[in-house]
């Protein structure tokens, strides 16, 4: 624990589907047309979207944006390394087929 290669560091945060960690997170979330949003952990509001093309979420109120590394540690007030460890259990999660 606490040393992570940049490989690996890349791969939780481009292939950790950024809508799964929000579900993890349990997040308030309310669907739009095609966009999840999500309740935004820094100014509480839901003018957020997450784009599936980047991994990324955003909030338009607050103009943050989050990779899935970046949510965690706003959302549950831990540090990088507790963060990562956090992604690395979801990494290694079973899936659910539903």
């Amino acid at each position: 624990m606490g040393y992570f290669t940049d490989d690996f560091l890349r791969k939780l945060r481009n292939d950790i589907n950024i809508n799964e960690v929000i579900g993890a997170l349990r997040l308030e979330t309310r669907r739009g047309t095609d966009l999840l949003r999500f309740h935004c952990p820094v100014c509480h509001r839901f003018h957020t979207a997450t784009n599936p093309k980047t991994n990324l979420a955003r909030c338009f109120d607050c103009k943050v944006n989050f990779n899935p590394i970046d949510l965690v540690m706003e959302t549950t007030g831990s540090n990088f390394i507790d963060s990562v460890e956090f992604l690395k259990k979801q990494m290694n999660a079973p899936r659910t087929e539903g």
